[in-house]
């Protein structure tokens, strides 16, 4: 046993021999079971469509406990989670010092539907560690705080078009979802059903790091643009990192044109520092969208701006928006716990730099053995590409075919106790609570599953 711990933290990953046989498929009668009567409920058997496991062998695993990085399925197989629900559980699941803070809330009531304190000081934590934003308004997703910056903006602007980027995904709001034709700026297509042809057509859809087509965007409608909107970190179609020149470049062109700059950091706000990416570049957007971590796990979102552009929403202004559940207490309390800890001296300093050491050892790894895989990393967010490409910054640049490796090495992975999101598009997250024998543990089922997919077969 010493031997083998040694063998982990030597370093030596390159060497390290690793089994290239498939180990048996973890148990999942129970999962299934659940599954079978899910569908007779919902559709697709999910209340979200990627959960229906449609990318990934199997069928969906239902999830019954969480502590710590660890997960427990139904079958009561265990693993540790690079998922994080998303990407919010910083801090790992059930967190003693959310769950505390969520049962005092809520020993005093679950929801009011008026002011509480615990709003105002939430809303003062945030604000006092974040100095791009100055007044906000919470919501209780971050479709619906990406949904309500896009009404402010044309509100504040008094223009209804909005460009957005392929590759970059902000909800499910009806102006959003949408998708590219052909040409280097488009309307957008409906990319679900459901969606007025007439709704689509205000928003331009163009390739992410293309400054010829943002360009083109503006000289076209010039004066109609009421907004660009970008994932600053491009983050629900693979990591597609932007230079911080492009994003400058946005930041000019709007102030140039009197559009707003909406960051859509739902993902990467709190995530790669308390600033998130506003304060990871330096570059100051006139709104900014946050969801997942405000709520420490429960379901938050929030939008925050300057004191001028805030003052058009209802009711100081004209921009009407509002929710029943908007700052649910409980909520609320589990957010002030939560980035109480993440506003502490080096959170984020220790946090990134673990998940440095761990990209990079298995991006050593796939490179020794020339691997055509590559770990694209930023913070504390890492993604597995099947590539030889040393830069994916748009959607285009993906290749489909290389889902199908992925999907092998997510059943190998399962195997070893290891969860990943159940899509190669989908990144994963280093929590707090990952130690260093659970990062060598999933390190080692990685190396194994990335042996399988190039080299082996299973048995």
């Amino acid at each position: 046993m010493l031997g083998s711990l040694k063998k982990m933290f030597s370093g030596s990953d390159e060497e390290t021999p690793v089994n290239t046989v498939g180990k048996p498929d973890i148990s999942r009668e129970k999962s299934a079971e659940l599954y079978e009567k899910s569908k007779t409920y919902f559709p697709g058997g999910v209340n979200s469509p990627v959960r229906a496991f449609k990318s990934v062998h199997g069928t969906p695993l239902f999830i019954q406990k969480g502590d710590g990085c660890n997960i427990w399925d139904a079958d009561g197989n265990q693993f540790i989670d690079f998922c994080a629900s998303w990407g919010p559980l910083i801090l790992g699941h059930n967190h003693p010092v959310v769950r505390e803070k969520v049962i005092e809330a809520m020993q005093n009531g679950m929801s009011f539907g008026a002011p509480t304190a615990l709003e105002n000081q939430l809303a003062e934590l945030i604000l006092k560690n974040n100095k791009y934003i100055r007044k906000i308004r919470f919501t209780s997703s971050g479709t619906e705080a990406v949904m309500s910056a896009i009404r402010l903006a044309r509100g504040y602007t008094k223009r209804d078009k909005i460009i957005k980027f392929e590759g970059c995904y902000h909800g499910h709001s009806d102006s959003l979802l949408v998708k590219a034709g052909s040409g280097l700026v488009t309307f957008g297509e409906t990319s679900s059903a459901g969606i007025p042809k007439a709704f689509a057509d205000e928003t331009i859809v163009v390739p992410l790091n293309n400054e010829q087509a943002v360009n083109e965007a503006f000289e076209q409608f010039e004066g109609q643009i009421a907004a660009i909107i970008i994932e600053p970190v491009p983050a629900n179609n693979g990591l597609l990192l932007q230079t911080k020149e492009f994003l400058e470049f946005l930041r000019r062109i709007c102030s140039k044109n009197k559009s707003l700059l909406i960051f859509d950091e739902v993902i990467s706000g709190f995530r790669i520092g308390f600033e998130g990416a506003a304060g990871f570049y330096g570059i100051q957007p006139d709104i900014i969208t946050y969801g997942k971590i405000i709520g420490g796990g429960l379901p938050v979102g929030m939008y925050g701006s300057s004191v001028e552009i805030m003052e058009m929403i209802s009711p100081d202004g004209p921009v009407y928006q509002a929710g029943t559940l908007s700052g649910n207490p409980v909520a609320m309390a589990a957010g002030i716990a939560q980035l109480t800890e993440l506003a502490k001296s080096n959170f984020y300093k220790d946090l990134n730099n673990k998940t440095l050491d761990f990209t990079e050892s298995i991006q050593r790894f796939a490179t020794a053995r020339n691997y055509k895989f590559k770990v694209f990393t930023i913070g504390s967010i890492f993604w597995f590409a099947f590539t030889d490409q040393e830069k994916i910054s748009a959607a285009e640049e993906i290749d489909a075919s290389s889902m199908e490796k992925f999907k092998i090495m997510h059943r190998e992975l399962l195997n070893r106790g290891i969860y990943f999101g159940p899509s190669g598009y989908e990144v994963g997250f280093v929590s707090s609570v990952h130690t260093k024998v659970d990062l060598e543990k999933a390190k080692r089922a990685i190396f194994e599953s990335l042996d399988i997919v190039f080299r082996g077969a299973r048995a």
